[in-house]
């Protein structure tokens, strides 16, 4: 089987796996198997391409030319290459987790849910592989449709107006601004394949260039920069595994990655820096971290405080465009990792705790670690990760992205980075802290001389399937640390010179 054929594969197992599982709906754990070994099988497919990409191999296949210029095509190149195995790597965690979650909970709709799930991930997999504007734009659209039923998933007001809002942000975003971007590259250019170094140097006058990059930024909705970030928050009043597929696997990912896809396959990072286009949107990504980790303090429900958390996150990602020079790609390109396997360990622990002890916000956790002591060990970890702190594999991406900024001669951002880091400090770590060693809620009513109801004592973890992804992922941002090297390695690869130069 030749590589553009298994390329095929990999986005075809997921896209066949709906009907699968709505074949199985009536036989739960048929269903529940067939999304685990789906996710596997994909996670597979996608491997067997890896060794060739890093050989320098590029593979492509077109599907379909719509008219003159428009064509469905796909073609693997570092970057995407990179997103598709985090996203289908992270897929089997959450597959996983999935089954332990929805059952612990008694979820309903479980059919449906596995059902948009595996869509979700044909789309993120499609936009990895896109080889040009058109069909990353297409299954960029299939992604927000799939998970709008996703963050609709409990039917309750509150779900329905969160998934409205999601709905409204990300297609608005699309339409007004990321469409018209598309078409005006389009009219531009002469073509919308992505190539080493740009296609728009000696196409677009200078002075339209900071004009086209805001139309990509702000129309890229699901990279969440401000003030189109509402939409993230709002989500959250889906399932835990939604909001492990928003922040970690997909969703985000998808936008911060169009992001870097955009800026160093359409723009060029050169031109950018050249031209200077980006200044404006490095200050806005900036304000955006500091801004949204602000908010994250102040929130007392869990997840809406990983949701801000992550609103600040990927701004670190679309800084790493805005620097404009290799670093920033290298840093913001290895924080597509880094984040990915923090974040999802925290919302997953988020949502063991909502199974095992029926608790969402963070003043309601006193204690609760010596309950849960593996769900907040590997909560601490990933936490540890996503402020930056060795040996944890955020540390990486945040050195290099200070790297970028050195290089860029910007001080003022790394004392943006570090402050960022303070606050991720005085959001995330406050959590185990309070689990770990305030007193229970039950014994501090009972030293006040309240009648309190005895508290239980004992472990009381969420199930077993539950925990094994929480374990893995959070061991995974340990692993990231000593194995950053052949990343690094292989992130020098993305192209960032026009095929011409040298």
């Amino acid at each position: 089987m030749t590589d553009a054929n298994i390329l095929l594969l990999a986005i075809a197992i997921p896209a066949l796996t709906p009907f699968v599982v709505a074949a199985l709906g009536s036989r739960p754990n048929l269903r529940d198997g067939a999304s685990v070994i789906a996710s596997l099988a994909t996670f597979a497919a996608v491997l067997t391409l890896l060794d060739g990409v890093i050989g320098g191999a590029r593979p492509a296949i077109t599907l379909l030319e719509v008219m003159p210029g428009l064509v469905l095509r796909f073609e693997i190149e570092p970057l995407g290459m990179l997103f598709a195995t985090v996203a289908s790597g992270l897929w089997i965690a959450t597959a996983v987790y999935s089954i332990g979650y929805m059952r612990g909970a008694n979820e309903k709709n479980q059919t449906r849910f596995y059902i948009c799930f595996a869509i979700a991930i044909a789309a993120a997999l499609g936009i990895a592989f896109s080889g040009n504007l058109f069909t990353l734009f297409i299954f960029y659209e299939v992604l927000t449709i799939s998970t709008y039923p996703l963050v609709a998933h409990k039917e309750t007001p509150e779900a329905r107006k969160g998934a409205r809002i999601y709905l409204a942000i990300l297609m608005t975003t699309s339409i007004l601004f990321l469409l018209v971007a598309v078409i005006w590259t389009w009219n531009i250019a002469g073509t919308m394949d992505f190539r080493a170094g740009g296609i728009l140097e000696g196409k677009i006058d200078p002075a339209y260039v900071p004009f086209l990059l805001a139309l990509f930024a702000f129309g890229i909705g699901k990279a969440a920069l401000m003030p189109f970030h509402r939409w993230l928050p709002a989500a959250m009043v889906a399932p835990t595994p939604v909001s492990a597929l928003l922040h970690a696997v997909a969703v985000v990912k998808a936008g911060v990655f169009t992001m870097l896809k955009v800026g160093t396959y359409i723009f060029g990072v050169g031109f950018l820096g050249k031209t200077g286009a980006a200044d404006w949107l490095m200050w806005l990504a900036a304000a955006s971290i500091l801004i949204a980790s602000l908010v994250a303090v102040t929130k007392d429900d869990l997840k809406a405080r990983l949701a801000y958390s992550t609103v600040s996150q990927l701004s670190y990602i679309t800084l790493g465009v805005a620097l404009a020079n290799q670093m920033g790609v290298i840093g913001g390109s290895m924080h597509i990792v880094m984040h990915a396997m923090g974040k999802i360990t925290l919302f997953m622990c988020a949502g063991a705790i909502y199974v095992a002890a029926h608790k969402t916000k963070v003043s309601e956790l006193d204690g609760l670690g010596r309950k849960m002591p593996v769900t907040f060990i590997c909560f601490t970890l990933a936490a540890l990760s996503i402020i930056g702190l060795p040996p944890f594999g955020g540390a990486w991406s945040k050195w290099y992205l200070m790297l970028s900024a050195a290089e860029a001669d910007q001080l003022v951002i790394i004392g943006v980075l570090m402050v960022s880091s303070l606050l991720n400090v005085a959001y995330l770590l406050p959590i185990p802290a309070r689990a770990f060693f305030a007193p229970a809620r039950g014994q501090v009513a009972h030293s006040l001389g309240a009648a309190a109801a005895p508290v239980r004592e004992g472990i009381e973890e969420a199930p077993l399937l539950c925990l094994i992804p929480i374990c893995a992922t959070a061991i995974g941002c340990l692993i990231l640390f000593f194995t950053v090297g052949g990343l690094y390695e292989y992130l020098l690869s993305i192209p960032i010179l026009p095929e011409s130069l040298p």
